[in-house]
């Protein structure tokens, strides 16, 4: 006796989960230059890796004898995959089916794959292309009642934030708990012109404001991956999201447990750039091109920058020292000189949570004139966000190295390193710190001397002049105030030995943090 009957069935109701909401609906996602979730998961992942759960979840029919008459399948795809041959949990919403709608979906395979990935300790990747929550309103009419809402499984969401790297795509019009569900991950993403994340759809918008509203200006990727912040990068193509996910990915380990990747090195380690002898200027009003720096100090091509539109006076990202992981964070002299303001304070807490929860060694290069001043700060609530910033770097115990390159002044400049600890750092000869500039701290500390004068100009830069000579850190360093003071082109040698060294200790340190990351 055989069973080939019931396996010519599986196969049968199989490919028709495949043809997912019919060729119409998916002509209409193709038209509208989006791929369906099943040719995303097939470009993002290895080939022939995908193994899917759930494949057979779906409401059916049946005719008088039995046998299926139709079937429409859930509205979100589930399986295992390989991504440059490491094992993820991958899931995304159909939208060819009832627009991804929470309430087309069956059985909560979401919600399944996400126990799959913190139970088996594995990546977890979301392709979010519906509304989440309870689905449209047609809800009412097909159950018979309405519901309190709740966030069925959301203590699974948050666990996994400390336990496994999670990344979040916005493919398409993303509303309600699939818009919150983007945000609650390590990284996450948005295409241009094709996607857009809102709490509410502009139907629902114009009905509450009585203004019609186009869908990419209420929430496209220029509103979120700029002005809000609620999205990290913004990408040109889906294609391109699927190569920046593949990217970050590959700095971070399986989960907390694991030391994050190390790659064969192609860039000597004891590679010395002459441009960093004269990448600072002398006049110190003179911006620079941090990002420079940063190539000419990491392996080279291994900078991946995080959240380069918000926060924009702090730059940040994972790159590669002899091929050991490592996070970045730098000040931007181009945006407020390099001032935290409230949306940089927000964005480093986020980046050094990211950092310590995986274990990745973070690198610090200080031009830091301190926390942003003025009307417009005080309203963004700097100082708070500010505190908050400060308190992820003293919360973290990965390893920490700093090395000022320019400025360290003020609350925010002490938020250089971890000065509880050992505080490792390095100082190029451009540095200058205090609890703030002599420019603007003399005309602060010698007021009633400058205003008494006859010439209140001169008397202060005369003052100034006077104080300009204990401003070099030769000075501090004659006191053991600094440890080194460096030549610039040793930076990338000297940090590229205390990497190894990093990651000596950080097998010591693995497993999860009290706390899971700040989303």
């Amino acid at each position: 006796m055989s069973w080939q009957d019931e396996i010519d069935e599986l196969r049968k109701r199989e490919a028709l989960a495949r043809q997912m909401g019919g060729e119409e609906r998916i002509q209409r996602q193709h038209d509208n230059g989006r791929l369906t979730v099943r040719e995303r998961i097939e470009a993002l992942v290895d080939e022939d890796s995908f193994h899917e759960i759930g494949a057979l979840a779906g409401k059916a029919s049946y005719d008088e004898d039995g046998n299926l008459d139709t079937f429409t399948p859930s509205n979100f795809v589930l399986g295992t995959a390989d991504i440059n041959g490491r094992r993820v949990v991958i899931g995304g919403d159909d939208f060819t089916v009832r627009g991804g709608a929470a309430d087309a979906k069956i059985g909560d395979k979401s919600g399944y794959g996400e126990k799959y990935a913190l139970e088996m300790r594995l990546p977890l990747i979301c392709l979010v292309d519906g509304s989440g929550g309870g689905g449209s309103v047609k809800t009412l009419e097909m159950v018979g009642h309405s519901y309190v809402p709740a966030l069925k499984g959301f203590e699974t969401t948050m666990k996994l934030m400390g336990h496994v790297p999670v990344v979040c795509a916005c493919m398409g019009s993303v509303a309600g708990l699939g818009a919150v569900r983007v945000t609650i991950s390590h990284f996450s993403l948005m295409i241009k012109g094709t996607s857009q994340l809102f709490v509410a759809g502009p139907p629902v918008v114009e009905r509450g404001f009585g203004k019609p509203v186009e869908k990419n200006e209420l929430g496209g990727s220029q509103i979120h991956a700029h002005g809000s912040g609620a999205v990290d990068n913004e990408v040109d193509t889906e294609p391109d999201a699927f190569e920046t996910i593949k990217q970050f990915l590959s700095y971070l380990p399986q989960n907390v447990w694991q030391v994050p990747p190390r790659i064969d090195p192609e860039d000597p380690a004891d590679r010395r750039e002459e441009s960093l002898l004269s990448v600072i200027p002398r006049d110190r009003r003179q911006m620079y091109e941090v990002r420079e720096v940063i190539e000419a100090v990491v392996d080279r091509l291994s900078f991946f920058e995080i959240n380069p539109g918000y926060g924009e006076a702090l730059v940040v990202g994972l790159a590669r020292l002899d091929g050991y992981s490592v996070g970045i964070m730098a000040n931007d002299t181009c945006h407020h000189g390099g001032a935290v303001n409230a949306t940089a304070s927000e964005k480093m807490m986020r980046f050094v949570d990211l950092c310590d929860t995986f274990h990745m060694p973070v690198v610090n290069l200080v031009d830091n004139p301190g926390f942003l001043i003025g009307i417009q700060a005080e309203e963004e609530g700097t100082v708070r966000l500010g505190s908050r910033a400060l308190m992820a770097v003293y919360q973290s115990t990965i390893p920490w190295i700093s090395v000022i390159i320019r400025r360290c002044y003020g609350v925010a400049g002490a938020g250089h390193g971890k000065t509880d600890g050992l505080n490792l750092r390095y100082a190029w000869p451009s540095a200058n710190w205090g609890s703030l500039p002599i420019e603007g701290g003399v005309q602060a500390a010698y007021r009633r001397d400058i205003e008494a004068a006859d010439d209140p100009d001169a008397r202060r830069r005369e003052l100034e002049d006077m104080l300009e000579q204990y401003r070099s850190p030769l000075k501090t360093a004659e006191a053991f105030g600094v440890e080194e003071v460096i030549d610039p082109r040793d930076t990338r040698p000297l940090l590229c030995d205390w990497v190894r060294l990093a990651y000596e200790i950080i097998p010591t340190q693995l497993g999860p943090k009290a706390r899971t990351p700040r989303p």
